[in-house]
């Protein structure tokens, strides 16, 4: 690979969000975002969404828990007002998914009723996990306002991917689903297959249902220099950004590096860049495969690091299992790898071959032999490389960047407050 700097476009046209900065159509609403599994602004769909709701007009606040360099309880950032509460680190099966829940639902209704005095509000956001928010929604029905929920996640299919199994929890989480949905006003879905769901178990009118995908900000994700250093001496180099948890699929990743690294014997380096609660033992893991020569953990990083190994992979991976989860979701991952004019390989679901389409190549379900013999098939080629990455970054400047979304997140507040 090249290591010269790749020249750097002009600033991305965000024509979408400019008219909307013009026309202020949300002039004099406030509006309360509530967030409960991650800070902002690092939660960057919440945070477009909420810089988006300010150049529309409308007064905006947050309600999110604190984070690593997210530590401050209330500051104000482009004119947002965030609120931040603590909550208990990385929880661990039900008892403690009932704490960390039940936590967040006291700060959130505490921060909510200050926040109801000091700037007022018409309507709340929230964004699930938990499907819990309706609850603080609800108390402020009586003076008028309104509720949208923004589907992050399907949570049962969540807990099920968690924990391998349905149960009264599982049909409690259907439960309040069916609550949070029955609550909103209008809902906002991150895919056609979120939209699906909110229309056949939410029982929503297809009215009152928007699409609004997690589109990454081009003004944010830059390519720079690749620095070789990732690389570690090695002809080639695969790259994975996310969450590093149970359910994410890096144990199929690794096995897939042990065949690619010593069954085929390819000089590849892995690096994956990430925290979570699966960290110390997917180390582990390595460690006992030998791979700790050829995987490159590095922890939650700043952007820096992020667009370092962006720029710098030869291939980028999304080893996601596939379950009802991870097929009917849209990972950021995948719009951030086009964004970089990366080639990807992933595992054949969904919602993922729909976001990705042609610049990536999809493996058969959790089947490492072929994760790996397609990581292998493109290092292999380095035109067909360039080729998929010329069309995945095409797809994300002309269909699925934050700016194709605005104009659906500012119907969806329209509807609601009509």
């Amino acid at each position: 690979m090249d290591d010269a700097a790749p020249a750097q476009p002009a600033a991305a046209a965000m024509p979408r969000l400019e008219a909307v900065r013009a026309a202020r159509p949300l002039a004099g609403r406030r509006v309360l975002i509530v967030v409960e599994n991650l800070p902002v602004p690092f939660d960057r769909r919440v945070w477009h969404e909420a810089r988006t709701l300010t150049a529309a007009g409308a007064q905006v606040c947050v309600i999110c828990p604190t984070g690593k360099g997210f530590e401050a309880r209330r500051e104000e950032i482009d004119g947002i007002h965030v609120y931040r509460h603590p909550l208990p680190v990385d929880a661990r099966g039900a008892l403690g998914y009932l704490l960390e829940y039940g936590a967040a639902l006291f700060h959130e209704t505490r921060l909510a009723w200050r926040i109801w005095r000091r700037h007022g509000f018409d309507l709340i956001h929230g964004c699930n996990p938990p499907d819990l928010i309706f609850l603080i929604a609800l108390q402020f029905r009586p003076f008028g306002v309104r509720y949208i929920f923004d589907h992050h996640d399907i949570n049962p299919e969540l807990y099920e991917a968690k924990f391998g199994r349905r149960g009264p929890l599982w049909r409690l989480m259907l439960l309040l689903e069916r609550l949070n949905f029955a609550a909103a006003r209008t809902v906002i879905s991150t895919n056609e297959s979120y939209r699906a769901i909110a229309l056949r178990r939410g029982r929503k009118r297809p009215e009152d249902v928007f699409v609004v995908r997690s589109g990454p900000d081009l003004n944010r994700l830059r390519r720079v220099a690749p620095n070789p250093q990732w690389r570690r001496g090695r002809a080639h180099m695969v790259g994975y950004v996310g969450v590093m948890g149970d359910q994410e699929g890096i144990d199929l990743l690794l096995e897939a590096a042990r065949r690619v690294v010593f069954d085929h014997g390819r000089d590849v380096q892995f690096v994956l860049v990430g925290g979570g609660p699966a960290l110390s033992g997917l180390q582990a893991m390595a460690r006992k495969m030998g791979l700790e020569d050829h995987v490159t953990f590095t922890g939650r990083a700043p952007d820096a690091v992020l667009f370092e190994v962006l720029s710098t992979a030869d291939v980028c991976v999304n080893p996601d299992r596939v379950n009802p989860m991870n097929d009917l979701s849209t990972m950021n991952k995948i719009l951030e790898y086009m964004a970089f004019a990366k080639p990807i390989v992933q595992f054949d679901v969904t919602e993922g071959r729909r976001s990705a389409g042609p610049a990536s190549l999809y493996a058969a379900p959790n089947d490492t032999a072929d994760f790996a013999a397609k990581i292998i098939a493109l290092l292999d080629d380095p035109e067909r490389r360039a080729e998929m990455g010329r069309i995945g970054r095409a797809r994300v400047e002309t269909e699925l960047s934050w700016d194709h979304q605005v104009d659906a997140l500012v119907a969806a507040y329209r509807r609601a407050l009509a």
